[in-house]
């Protein structure tokens, strides 16, 4: 096959890169829309193998600008030559790529020619149920949902009644209906269905969908700013600790400490007889509990655990069910050898915990854990929930370094609160910390690469919102059926029944 290009191949490459801007840390949200309504016109016009290309293309200016990031975690912290870096990078662009590549190669298969109506309603169904696939195929790597870029605008309004996967339709459908307003016969009234889901999406902004539960909670998160290339260092251990302990009993009057990602960069065991124990005794003095990081080695299978322990009343664990690729396992081990020597764990990866754990309770609360990547899943936070009054993840984003997935990654924590109708405590090594309302809303923070102690009022919530209800099946089943409707009307208008 002769690929051909022309402007149509610059400007849907063009379409992707810029539809990185919607998220964090930009924030233009609605360019999400203005790239999705660039891609559907295209795909409009195209064969199924232009549409491959095109879907191709796309995914790559997307991808390529929106995970470069990727490099910096597998080149500079996983110490992997920098030829490898790229190509492992390279590779995961091409396969994330390859989601909006097959879209836009079914879509014409399937159906040739389609009118503007089932446009609107095939084209972003089709491409929610592309994103469901890649956030479960092999394990899910949901990073850059699109609906992810709403949280601050007013389509994010939908996401306590039907998520990110929710919002990610409601987008798509904004993008068709951009398309039909530019294209269409019936331009008055895509203008005003679009109008009117914008607007309803900004009036939903208003509802308070939870409750407050119990007293207000003084909390504050240690963000102890410790360098990568230290963190492991044994000789670095006891600075580390005294860093954090100091920093955490400088803060009077806390209900609840969080301490980031294996904050504590020693195995449970090494440090139960000894640092433990005196830090319990300080907790017991002030009144108050904490949640840290820590990494656990099971010495009866030698499997070691990402893990949160708490603190302050009795000791209890929550183990990281889903793990990182490029952070705590390699899906290329067999290329990149031993990337995460780093780790301090040689040529082993860590154990997923399972699912259905007892959740924590912190300062007489209980609480929805999450560990690093874990917040990126809706699905997995609201297992928890209404039981949970409060969600908290411990992240060690320095594995980042000064890239946009730090930024990213609290927007998705946002997106965590405002789905669940609940306050986020998310707790960093190097940043950003933030503690996030119920509505999703920063209320307080810290800077990237800085020691600090970041302290607000939390109040626990209670109830639960219609997506903690029914999670993602609505967003699906609609999607099915916007899918399935018009293709099976086409067939059977042509078989003339």
């Amino acid at each position: 096959m002769t690929i051909q290009t022309g402007p149509s191949t610059v400007a849907v490459t063009l379409a992707g890169v810029v539809a990185v801007a919607a998220f964090a840390p930009f924030g233009w949200y609605p360019l999400a829309v203005i790239a999705l309504a660039v891609l559907f016109s295209q795909w409009s016009d195209d064969t199924p193998r232009r549409a491959m290309l095109h879907g191709a293309l796309f995914g790559a200016g997307f991808f390529g600008a929106g995970i470069s990031w990727v490099y910096i975690s597998v080149n500079h912290y996983g110490h992997v030559h920098p030829l490898v870096a790229g190509l492992v990078t390279a590779l995961l662009v091409a396969f994330l790529s390859l989601y909006p590549a097959l879209l836009g190669y079914l879509l014409k298969r399937l159906r040739p020619v389609y009118s503007m109506a089932a446009l609107v309603a095939v084209f972003p169904a089709a491409w929610v149920l592309s994103e469901w696939l890649r956030g479960w195929l092999f394990s899910g790597f949901p990073w850059l949902s699109i609906g992810t870029s709403q949280i601050d605008g007013p389509l994010g309004g939908f996401a306590p009644v039907v998520g990110v996967p929710g919002i990610s339709l409601i987008v798509g459908i904004s993008a068709a209906l951009l398309v039909a307003l530019l294209r269409g016969p019936r331009r008055l009234a895509s203008l005003l269905v679009l109008a009117a889901i914008w607007l309803g999406g900004q009036g939903l902004r208003q509802v308070e969908w939870t409750q407050p539960r119990g007293e207000a909670l003084e909390v504050a998160l240690v963000q102890g700013n410790i360098a990568q290339e230290r963190k492991w260092d044994p000789g670095n251990l006891m600075n580390t600790l005294a860093r954090y302990t100091a920093l955490t009993f400088e803060v009077p009057g806390i209900d609840l400490y969080v301490w980031p990602e294996t904050a504590i960069p020693a195995f449970h065991h090494q440090v139960e007889e000894d640092f433990l124990p005196h830090l319990e005794t300080q907790l017991r003095e002030h009144d108050a509990a904490l949640l840290s990081g820590i990494p656990v080695l099971d010495r009866s299978s030698w499997e070691y655990y990402n893990a949160i322990v708490t603190l302050g009343d009795s000791q209890a664990f929550y183990y990281k069910q889903h793990l990182v690729p490029f952070g705590e396992y390699l899906p290329l081990r067999w290329l990149i050898g031993s990337g995460l020597d780093a780790l301090a764990v040689p040529n082993a990866d860590f154990s997923a915990g399972g699912k259905g754990q007892t959740l924590l309770t912190a300062a007489g609360v209980p609480v929805s854990s999450s560990i690093c990547f874990e917040v990126v899943f809706g699905e997995q936070i609201i297992r928890d929930l209404p039981e949970a009054a409060l969600l908290v993840n411990v992240s060690n984003d320095a594995w980042f370094g000064d890239s946009l997935a730090p930024h990213q990654h609290l927007e998705m924590a946002r997106m965590r609160a405002r789905e669940t109708g609940r306050p986020m405590l998310r707790a960093t090594n190097t940043g950003i910390s933030a503690v996030i309302d119920q509505r999703g809303e920063i209320i307080a923070r810290s800077e990237q690469f800085e020691t600090a102690v970041v302290t607000a009022t939390v109040t626990p919530r209670q109830g639960a919102t219609p997506y903690v209800r029914m999670g993602n099946w609505p967003a699906l089943i609609v999607s099915v059926l916007l899918v399935l409707l018009p293709l099976v009307a086409g067939r059977w208008r042509r078989s003339g029944g």
